[in-house]
C-alpha cells in the first residue's frame, strides 16, 4: 500500500500523477490540514507532524511513503529515513529541466518560505543552475486559496499576480512550481502569465510526473507493486470537506 501525505490537499496533485503509472494500487492519503500551511512553521514542528503521520500510515499497512509536500521533504525527510524502516519518496523543485529549456536565461521558482530557505533546495539550485539566473518568490496566499477551493476568479488572479509578476518582470520564462498545492492553480497561473507577458513563451513546470516515475522505479526494485485493484482512503487531521471535493475533481 502506498501512503501519501501533505500539509493539506496539495499532495493530491502528486497522487494524480502516481495513479497514472500505478492505477491498480491501494493508497492512503493523509491531509494535515489542521496544521496547514507548513511554510512558515519551524523545522522541528514539521518533523514532529511528519513523524506522527508516518506512524499512522505504517500502522495502516503502508509499505512505501510519498512525502508529497516540498516543505515537509526539505524539513523532515532525512529524519524520517533515519527513524523508520520504510522507503520515502520526496519532492524536489524541478530546477534542472527548467534550466535546460529556458530561452531567456532566467528561471523563476514559486515555493513556500520553508522550501526556499531549506538546504535541500539551496543545494539543488547550486548544482543545477549552470549559469542560469534563478529568481524566487514565495507564493503568498497560494496554499490558502487551494485549501478553500478558490482556484480561479478575481480573488485567485489577484493573489497569483502579486507573486508571479516579480518573477516575470525579472525575465523568467520558466516557472517552477515548488509546492504541491500550486498545480491546482495552474489555470490561473497560466492565464496571468499570458496577460502580463503575451509575447513571451512561458512554461510552467510541475515536478510531480518525475516523482511518480521515481516511485514506480523504487517499487519495482523493492518488489512491492501489488496490482490488487485500486482503492484510496482519505484521512484528514481537520475538516475533510475540501479534501473530498478536491479529490472528486481529479
Amino acid at each position: 500500500m502506498i501512503g501519501i501525505f501533505d500539509s493539506g490537499t496539495g499532495g493530491l496533485s502528486v497522487f494524480k500523477e502516481i495513479r497514472r503509472l500505478l492505477p491498480e494500487e491501494k493508497y492512503i492519503y493523509y491531509s494535515d490540514n489542521a496544521h496547514c500551511p507548513y511554510g512558515e512553521k519551524s523545522r522541528e514542528y514539521i518533523i514532529e507532524r511528519s513523524r506522527t503521520i508516518t506512524k499512522f500510515l505504517l500502522e495502516n499497512g503502508c509499505d512505501i511513503i510519498v512525502v508529497a509536500c516540498n516543505t515537509a521533504t526539505a524539513a523532515a525527510i532525512a529524519a524520517l529515513r533515519e527513524e523508520f524502516p520504510v522507503r520515502f519518496i520526496g519532492m524536489e523543485p524541478a530546477v534542472k529541466p527548467a534550466v535546460k529549456t529556458t530561452k531567456t536565461g532566467v528561471v523563476g521558482v514559486l515555493a513556500t518560505a520553508g522550501t526556499l530557505k531549506a538546504d535541500k533546495y539551496l543545494n539543488t539550485r547550486e548544482r543545477f543552475s549552470e549559469g542560469v539566473r534563478i529568481t524566487e518568490h514565495v507564493g503568498q496566499g497560494f496554499v490558502e486559496l487551494v485549501e478553500k477551493g478558490c482556484l480561479t476568479g478575481p480573488e485567485a488572479e489577484s493573489i497569483v499576480k502579486a507573486s508571479l509578476k516579480p518573477l516575470l518582470d525579472d525575465g523568467a520564462d520558466r516557472i517552477v512550481l515548488g509546492c504541491t498545492h500550486y498545480p491546482f492553480l495552474w489555470e490561473t497561473i497560466s492565464k496571468t502569465a499570458a496577460e502580463l507577458y503575451p509575447d513571451r513563451e512561458i512554461e510552467i513546470i510541475d515536478p510531480a510526473p518525475a516523482v511518480a516515475r521515481h516511485l514506480l522505479e523504487i517499487m519495482k526494485q523493492e518488489g512491492i507493486i501489488r496490482n490488487e485493484g485500486f482503492s484510496i482512503t482519505l484521512h484528514s487531521s481537520g475538516d475533510s470537506k475540501i479534501l473530498k471535493e478536491t479529490f472528486d475533481r481529479l
